[in-house]
C-alpha cells in the first residue's frame, strides 16, 4: 500500500442504481471487464495469449489485470504441492501468479503477472506443470504432504549415504525449481549507470510525491524512483481527495510540475532493490519489459547505482493475508487487489464476492463492488458489525454482515464455489461466492530500511512493526512508517523532503503540503484460523501452519531457523506476504510476543534482478576490459587467432589456407623459426622504468640475483620472490646508463609486481632514491628469432650499426637507428633457444614496425608466430613460465638455487631457507617424454613409481607444461616430480584419471633443446 488509507463518502444511491450497466463486458472477448472506468486506453486494444489461448486487453492493463478481464483464475501451480493457484495481489508482493514469459532465447521464468506490463503480441505460459495447468500429473504431491512436512529433506535423505550422489540430489535438482531458464544465449543487452542526486526519493505515493516536491522547490537535485509506470501509488486504485481535487487530478498536477522542475528526474518502471555503503543505492529500470523485442541499440533493462547524499523512502505496505483452511485457492485475493482490479483496470475479479477482514481498510473494497455492480456475498468481520462510516452502506444495500471467520473455501482449478464461515458460536453455514477478498491488514514495507542490518520495532496499534534504525541518511515516510492517513502522508512526506534538502544546503522555499482528511484506522488482530485443513502461510513454497508449529516442536523457534527449516519467505518473493503471519504463529505457539520473537534479517535484492542487469555490457567479448598489443590490428588482418591473457588479447597462431587444425598451423611457425627466421609481439610483457641514484641498491633487494654490480648495456635474467620465499616472478632487467634500468615481467603479473615494488619503495626502503615508472604502454616490443635473424635486423637498421656477434654480444642492450632515422631499442635476449633479439619501439608505431618486419624479412622467408609456438620453443629449451611459477615453487624448485645471492640481503631469502622448502624430496622440474613417442602427453597428469598403484601415497608430482615439438618429433614437457633431477633415465607411470589414462614416460633433462647454448650464442 503506497502512502494511505482512506475511507470515502458511501451510500451513495447513484452509484448503486448504475452497477448493473456498469457490470457488463465491454468486449466480447473480456467476460469481466467493465464497460467504463479505471485508467486503461480503451482506444488502444492488445492480443496476448496465455498458454496457447488468444485474449484481449487494453493499453495500461498488466498481464494480471488482463487475465482477471478474460475471466481467468487458474495461472499457476505451487512449488511443493503443485496445487492450483490463482492471482492473489496486485503488486510485486505476488507469490503466486508467476508465469513464463517470452519464449526461444528471451524466455524468462518466474515473471510476476502482476508487475508485466501489457503488451501487443505478449506470450505467457504457466510454469511448474505437466503436462498441462488444468491437469497436473504432479498434484499427486499434494496427496502425499502429510509426508512432505517441514524438514523432509532434512530428515529423509540422509541414509543410506550412498544413495545421496547418484539417486537423492538427481532426483531432488530434477524436482526443484518452477520455471525453465532459455538455455540460450540472451539476445538482449543491458546497461549499467550511476547517478548522483542530493535527495533520493523511493515510490511516487502521495508521501513520496509530497517528499519530491518540497525537496524539488527548495533547490535540491532530486531523484523520484518508482516502480510502477505511473506516478500515485494506492491512489491510482483507492482515489481520494487531495487540494480539493480528485486524487488522479492532484496526481498528473504534481507530476507536471516535478516534469517542469530542472533539478528534478522522475524515472518510472524503476524498481529500488538495495540499499549499501556510502549512499550508494541499487535500482533496476525496465526499459524495455514492455514492448516484444527492444529497438535497435535498446537496452532491454538498465541497473542504476544512485549516490545520494539523502533519501526519503515512501515504499507504502503491503497488505497481509490471514491463515485459514483453503486460503490459496484461486479466487481468493487480497481485498486491496480487489479494489486495485476494480478502480484501475476496471476488470471485476468476481461476480458474487465476499469479504473476510478483520480491520476497517478491508470494507473500502465493499464500495468498490457495489459500484462496479457486482455482488457482495457476506462480509466477515470477526469484530461483528461494520465500522461506522460503513453502517449506511450495508443498511441501504441490505449487505449481510457476519460475525465470525472463515473456516474453509470450496472450490477447485475453476476458483472458488463457496465461503465455509464459522460463527463465534460454533455453527458453520456455506455462502456462494465465486471470489473472496481477504484483508488482514497492513505490513509497512520496511525492507529498505533494514538492509544495513536495522531491525524494525513492533506497533500494537497497527499490528505490524515498523521501521527501526534505518541506513545512514535514510528517512522512512507514510504508510512505511505506519502512518495510514492520506492527511499525514502528505504532511509527513513534504516535511521529510524539506528535511533532506536542508540537509544538503538547501533553504529556498518548499512550498506548503497538500491538504487532505485524516482518517482513523482500526484492526482487531487475526492472524490464524483454528479449523483442520491447509491453511497455508508461504504460498509459494507451500509452508503451512502446521509447518511452523511443527518446527516449533522440533526445537527451531528462532525466526532465522525456522525460516530455513520451512523454507518459510525463501521463495522469489522473499515472504513479503507471509513472514508476519509467520513470525505471529511462532509467537503464539511459543507464548511470546510477536515484537519478542523477532524477524528475520532482510536482504538486497528486494525484489529481483537479472543477472544480465549486474553484468551489463560486460558479457561475451565484453566480460571484461581488454587490452590490445600494438599489432593487433596488423594481426588481426592476418587472421590470428587471439587469446586472452588476463586482459591482453594475444595471437596465438596465424592460420594458413589448407592448415586444418591448431597444431598444424603451430608446427609450421616452430619450424619457420628453428629454421629460418620468425617474430613474435611481446609487448604485452610488464615493463618497468627504474631510476635513481640508488637503483642498483634497489633491485639487489627485490631479486635474488645481484643488479648493481650489471654493466652499462647489458642485461641479466632475474627471479623475484614474495616474503614467504615463494617465487613471485621472473623477467630480464636491462641497465641503459650507471641510473637507469629497465624491468620487463610475465604479462600475468605486470600489475601486482609493479604493486610489489612500490610498495618496497614507499614502505620499505623510503629513503633510497629510486623512482619507478610503469611503461608496459608505451614501447612496442617484438622478438625476432632464427638463424635469419641478424640479417633481418642488418636490413632493417642503419647500415653503420653492428650487430655481429663481437658488436652486439649474448644479453647485450643498445638503442639502434633503424633505416630512415628512428632510434629503437635493441635487446640480444632469447625466449627460444635460437639466435634472437627483441626490438623496442614507441607503441604508436607498433602496426607500422609489425609490417617493416615483413617487408624486410620477405628475402629470408620470415614468418610471425603467436603464444602457442612461442610456448612450444620454450619447452623444448627448458625455460619456466607461469604453469611453474605457480605460487608454490622455490627457486630451487625451478633449478634456479644457483642465482641465490650468498652477498646480500632480498625479499624472501631467510623465509626460503625453511626447511620445508629445502626438504630434499621436494618435488622439482624436470623434463618428461613419453617411452612410446606417437602418445600424446597432457598436462595436469599424474605422476606415480613404475609398478605402484595411484593413491596419495605414491604420488610423485604432476605434469606442468607440455607440447608436441616439431623439432624433436614427439611429444614433450616439464613436470615436477619428487628428487627428480636425482632420477634421469628413470621411466615411470603417467596416470591421468580425468581422461582415463595410463603410459609410461621418461624423466629426462629439462633442456631439450641445443643443452649447451650454442644457437642462441652464435
Amino acid at each position: 500500500m503506497s502512502g494511505y488509507i482512506e475511507s470515502q463518502p458511501l451510500g451513495r444511491t447513484a452509484a448503486t442504481q448504475d452497477a448493473g450497466a456498469n457490470s457488463q463486458a465491454a468486449d466480447g472477448t473480456q467476460s469481466h471487464r467493465l464497460r467504463a472506468g479505471g485508467l486503461i486506453d480503451r482506444q488502444k486494444p492488445l492480443s496476448f495469449t496465455f498458454d496457447g489461448k488468444a485474449m484481449t486487453g487494453y493499453a495500461g492493463d498488466t498481464l494480471a489485470s488482463a487475465l482477471v478481464a478474460n475471466g481467468v483464475k487458474l495461472v499457476a501451480r505451487s512449488f511443493k504441492y503443485h496445487r492450483p493457484r490463482g492471482i492473489m495481489t496486485a503488486g510485486s508482493e505476488e507469490p503466486s501468479a508467476l508465469v513464463e514469459m517470452r519464449s526461444g532465447a528471451r524466455r524468462e521464468p518466474n515473471t510476476r503477472a502482476t508487475t508485466q506490463e501489457l503488451y501487443n503480441g505478449l506470450s505467457a505460459h504457466s510454469q511448474n506443470r505437466w503436462p498441462s495447468l488444468r491437469r497436473d500429473f504432479m498434484a499427486v504431491n499434494s496427496l502425499l504432504s502429510p509426508i512432505f512436512v517441514a524438514g523432509f529433506y532434512y530428515k529423509t535423505f540422509m541414509w543410506p549415504a550412498k544413495f545421496w550422489e547418484k539417486i537423492y540430489e538427481p532426483m531432488i535438482r530434477r524436482a526443484a525449481g518452477l520455471g525453465r531458464s532459455a538455455g540460450e544465449a540472451d539476445p538482449d543487452h543491458y546497461d549499467k549507470v550511476w547517478a548522483h542526486c542530493d535527495v533520493l526519493v523511493v515510490g511516487a505515493g502521495p508521501a513520496g510525491l509530497s517528499a519530491a516536491l518540497s525537496a524539488g522547490r527548495a533547490g535540491a537535485r532530486v531523484i523520484l524512483v518508482e516502480e510502477d509506470t505511473q506516478l500515485g501509488g494506492r491512489l491510482l486504485s483507492d482515489g481520494g481527495e487531495i487540494d480539493g481535487m480528485q486524487a488522479h487530478e492532484w496526481v498528473q498536477r504534481a507530476e507536471t510540475e516535478l516534469d517542469a522542475l530542472p533539478n528534478v528526474r522522475i524515472m518510472k518502471r524503476t524498481a529500488l532493490f538495495g540499499v549499501y555503503d556510502g549512499g550508494v543505492y541499487g535500482a533496476l529500470e525496465r526499459v524495455a519489459d514492455h514492448v516484444p523485442v527492444p529497438g535497435p541499440h535498446q537496452v532491454r533493462q538498465r541497473l542504476w547505482r544512485i549516490v545520494a547524499r539523502r533519501s526519503v523512502v515512501g515504499a507504502g505496505s503491503i497488505e497481509r493475508p490471514i491463515v485459514f483452511p483453503g486460503n490459496d485457492r484461486p479466487g481468493v485475493m487480497m481485498a486491496s487487489a480487489v479494489r486495485t482490479y476494480v478502480n484501475r483496470f476496471a476488470a471485476l475479479p468476481g461476480r458474487n464476492v465476499a469479504l473476510f477482514t478483520n480491520n476497517d481498510d478491508g470494507w473500502r473494497t465493499v464500495e468498490a463492488i457495489h459500484r462496479a455492480g457486482g455482488q457482495l456475498a457476506a462480509v466477515v468481520d470477526p469484530r461483528g458489525q461494520a465500522p461506522v462510516e460503513y453502517q449506511s452502506l450495508v443498511k441501504a444495500s441490505g449487505l449481510r454482515v457476519l460475525s465470525g471467520f472463515v473456516s474453509d473455501v470450496k472450490g477447485g482449478v475453476d476458483g472458488v464455489s463457496s465461503v465455509t464461515v464459522t460463527g463465534k458460536d460454533g455453527r458453520r453455514q456455506d455462502v456462494a461466492a465465486d471470489c473472496l477478498a481477504v484483508s488482514g491488514g497492513w505490513n509497512p514495507n520496511v525492507g529498505l530500511s533494514c538492509f544495513h542490518r536495522g531491525r524494525p520495532t513492533w506497533r500494537e496499534d497497527i499490528a505490524a512493526f515498523v521501521p527501526g534504525d534505518c541506513p545512514p541518511g535514510m528517512r522512512m515516510v507514510g504508510a512505511a512508517e505506519g502512518d495510514f492517513s492520506l492527511g499525514e502522508c502528505l504532511r509527513a512526506g513534504h516535511a521529510a523532503g524539506l528535511a533532506a534538502a536542508s540537509d544538503c544546503g538547501f533553504t529556498e522555499d518548499g512550498g506548503s503540503a497538500a491538504e487532505a482528511g485524516d482518517e482513523t484506522y482500526a484492526i482487531s488482530p487475526l492472524w490464524q484460523v483454528p479449523a483442520k485443513g491447509k491453511a497455508f502461510v508461504d504460498f509459494q513454497h507451500d509452508v503451512t501452519a502446521s509447518d511452523v508449529t511443527l518446527a516449533q516442536r522440533e526445537g527451531y523457534e528462532s525466526v532465522e531457523h525456522l525460516k530455513r527449516y520451512t523454507t518459510l519467505g525463501m521463495a522469489t518473493d522473499q515472504g513479503k506476504t507471509s513472514n508476519i503471519n509467520g513470525l505471529a504463529i511462532m509467537a503464539a505457539v511459543t507464548g511470546r510476543s510477536i515484537g519478542q520473537t523477532g524477524t528475520t534479517i532482510y536482504r538486497s535484492p528486494y525484489s529481483p534482478v537479472a543477472i544480465g542487469a549486474f553484468a551489463g555490457h560486460n558479457r561475451d567479448e565484453t566480460f571484461h576490459a581488454w587490452r590490445l598489443a600494438p599489432s593487433h590490428h596488423w594481426a588481426a588482418a592476418r587472421g590470428a587467432v587471439f587469446v586472452d591473457v588476463g586482459l591482453w588479447k594475444r595471437a596465438q597462431w596465424f592460420p594458413q589456407p589448407g592448415e586444418t587444425d591448431w597444431l598444424q598451423s603451430v608446427n609450421r611457425e616452430v619450424n619457420a623459426v628453428r629454421n629460418g627466421v620468425g617474430f613474435c609481439d611481446v609487448s604485452t610483457l610488464g615493463k618497468v622504468d627504474v631510476r635513481g641514484a640508488d637503483a642498483g641498491i634497489f633491485l639487489d633487494r627485490v631479486y635474488i640475483n645481484a643488479f648493481s654490480s650489471l654493466a652499462v648495456g647489458r642485461a641479466r635474467y632475474g627471479l623475484m620472490l614474495r616474503e614467504d620465499g615463494i617465487v613471485m616472478d621472473d623477467g630480464t632487467t636491462s641497465r641503459l646508463a650507471e641510473d637507469h634500468y629497465f624491468m620487463t615481467t610475465t604479462t600475468a603479473k605486470a600489475g601486482p609486481v609493479m604493486q610489489h615494488l612500490e610498495f618496497c619503495r614507499q614502505v620499505l626502503w623510503p629513503e633510497l632514491d629510486v623512482q619507478l615508472s610503469s611503461a608496459t604502454d608505451q614501447w612496442a616490443q617484438f622478438s625476432i628469432a632464427g638463424p635469419n635473424t641478424r640479417a633481418l635486423l642488418q636490413a632493417l637498421c642503419d647500415p653503420d650499426e653492428d650487430l655481429s656477434n663481437e658488436g652486439f654480444p649474448f644479453m647485450g642492450v643498445r638503442e639502434v637507428k633503424l633505416r630512415g632515422g628512428m632510434t629503437a631499442r635493441l635487446f640480444r635476449i632469447s625466449f627460444s633457444g635460437e639466435m634472437a633479439f627483441e626490438i623496442s619501439v614507441p607503441a604508436r608505431f607498433g602496426n607500422a614496425m609489425a609490417e617493416n618486419l615483413m617487408i624486410a624479412g620477405k628475402p629470408f622467408g620470415v614468418t610471425p608466430y603467436g603464444t602457442e609456438a612461442l610456448g612450444v620453443m620454450r619447452i623444448e629449451k627448458g625455460h619456466v613460465a607461469g604453469p611453474e611459477l605457480n605460487g608454490t615453487s622455490t627457486a630451487d624448485d625451478l633449478g634456479l638455487g644457483k642465482m641465490m645471492s650468498k652477498k646480500k640481503d632480498f625479499i624472501g631469502r631467510i623465509m626460503a631457507g625453511r626447511e620445508a622448502l629445502t626438504a630434499p624430496d621436494r618435488q622439482v622440474v624436470v623434463g618428461i617424454r613419453p617411452v612410446d613417442q606417437g602418445r600424446r602427453l597432457r598436462s595436469g597428469a599424474r605422476i606415480v613409481p613404475k609398478g605402484e598403484r595411484p593413491g596419495p601415497q605414491t604420488d610423485h608430482g604432476y605434469t606442468a607444461s607440455v607440447c608436441f615439438s616439431p623439432t624433436l618429433n614427439h611429444w614433450l614437457g616439464l613436470a615436477f616430480v619428487q628428487r627428480g633431477r636425482e632420477r634421469f633415465g628413470e621411466i615411470i607411470r603417467i596416470h591421468d584419471p580425468l581422461r582415463g589414462e595410463d603410459y609410461d614416460a621418461e624423466i629426462c633433462n629439462p633442456v631439450f633443446y641445443d643443452p649447451e647454448g650454442v644457437r642462441q650464442r652464435g
